[in-house]
């Protein structure tokens, strides 16, 4: 599947976020960290951590075990690779200790100290790191009891002068007014961090991220920032911040140039602890190969490949639609994978496992085409064709219908997105899906598109 899988020589990246607690004043939301999550997790793993390494994600939602959250961190922490961590959610504090903390699910006033995570266990497993570099993002409201402490320090404490870390976010204080994200409720610093990184053709460094999205998210006066203008501009006279990792050691693509990253997917292979909630594990792009693969088509094994071959086909034209698809033909790409799988068809039938892979490369070319419709909808056909002959548990099922949602989510148009959307929900309701919440967030959008439909009124 994609363009195939690439060696990554032991090195690998790890993406958690975790959605706190809710900060809620007098009735309105005024942080919604799982809103921001969910769409944060949306984001390619890879352009998050800024390079191209085989990687996983795992969200925290719900969590009211502050030994779960730990137990995720020391995983994450322990990766040989980049490390990404975003937390979103409200900024407490025990009064008798005087010590920060992040309320988690259930936490109130009274249970601080036994519901939420001291600031100080993240700190200190960031310190713990050994090796690769870790971003830490933040986008956090302070409450009354919090605040203060925020104040004292005038930044969030410990992350600063951490080996290997950059960190960056905003806290807001107790007075904080609703309305600082969109309609549908993602705030508005995170906002920008998604709209930065999907519009820019070149990834930001993260202190360009950091610079554009607090510029542009609206904050309200007294908001803190970190790190301030002022203690960027020090950090710049010094000189640079930490470079973006390099790709795994194995000989590879350059990967941090590479346009076409294919939709495919792995798991977080990480333990689970045996208390709190199971993660949300969500999907990740994988690097294109070198040129001469198609879609799992001589793709490397573990990859997304494909067991049946289709280049017993005679006039197999997997290298020229692979130049013509890096060399911006992309008509004449569609044009003669078009021809071909019609040959192919003809031979084997339309539901056979050529003409399935057809579908396929014809499914990778939309996508580098940047037609993310077509995507969908061909992966989703695949992956109704593939069940016409194999277990819906299969390995290259699941993989079609992971594929047709990725691709959904990058359509923006959303009357173009509800045309493909509900195929897609319907073959991810038969799917025994690795994890379920992939089938909740399609069917959420869905409705979010029919609501806006029938309103008028279209989502970002």
């Amino acid at each position: 599947m994609g363009f195939g899988g690439v060696g990554d020589g032991g090195w690998r990246g790890h993406a958690l976020l975790v959605a706190g607690d809710a900060a809620v004043r007098r009735g309105a939301v005024l942080v919604a960290p799982g809103v921001n999550v969910a769409a944060l997790a949306m984001v390619p793993v890879d352009a998050l951590l800024g390079c191209g390494v085989p990687a996983d994600m795992v969200c925290l939602e719900g969590v009211r075990d502050p030994n779960t959250v730990l137990a995720r961190l020391r995983v994450a922490a322990g990766a040989g690779g980049p490390l990404f961590v975003y937390v979103s959610g409200r900024l407490t504090a025990d009064r008798r200790g005087r010590r920060l903390y992040v309320a988690l699910a259930g936490t109130t006033a009274g249970s601080v100290r036994y519901t939420s995570l001291p600031w100080e266990w993240l700190v200190g497993e960031l310190r713990s790191r050994t090796a690769g570099p870790a971003t830490v993002v933040v986008d956090l409201v302070a409450d009354k009891a919090a605040w203060p402490l925020v104040e004292e320090h005038g930044t969030l404490p410990g992350l600063e002068g951490l080996a290997g870390v950059e960190a960056f976010g905003v806290v807001r204080g107790p007075g904080a007014q609703p309305g600082d994200g969109a309609a549908d409720g993602v705030s508005g610093y995170t906002r920008q961090w998604i709209e930065q990184l999907r519009r820019a053709p070149v990834r930001p460094s993260n202190v360009d991220l950091h610079v554009l999205a607090a510029g542009s998210a609206g904050l309200e006066p007294g908001t803190l920032v970190v790190p301030s203008a002022r203690e960027l501009h020090m950090r710049s006279s010094a000189g640079p911040s930490h470079p973006r990792p390099d790709p795994a050691p194995d000989p590879a693509p350059d990967l941090d140039r590479a346009p076409d990253l294919a939709p495919d997917f792995v798991l977080a292979s990480a333990s689970v602890p045996a208390s709190g909630p199971a993660p949300v594990v969500v999907p990740r792009p994988v690097p294109a190969a070198a040129p001469g693969s198609l879609s799992g088509l001589g793709a490397a094994p573990g990859a997304g490949s494909v067991s049946v071959m289709v280049g017993e086909v005679e006039g197999d034209p997997r290298a020229r639609l692979h130049a013509l698809a890096v060399g911006g033909r992309h008509g004449e790409a569609d044009a003669l994978a078009r021809a071909w799988e019609r040959d192919v068809v003809e031979r084997r039938g339309r539901v056979s496992a050529e003409a399935v892979q057809c579908a396929e490369i014809r499914a990778d070319l939309a996508r580098l085409a940047g037609d993310f419709v077509a995507a969908t909808r061909l992966w989703t056909g695949a992956g109704q064709a593939r069940l016409e002959w194999q277990a819906v548990d299969a390995a290259e099922v699941r993989d079609a219908a992971v594929g047709a949602l990725y691709c959904w989510t990058q359509v923006r148009d959303p009357v173009r997105a509800l045309e493909v959307g509900p195929e897609l929900v319907g073959l991810l309701k038969v799917l025994p899906l690795s994890d379920p919440d992939h089938l909740r967030l399609a069917e959420r959008r869905l409705e979010a598109l029919r609501t806006a439909t029938r309103t008028g009124v279209l989502p970002p």
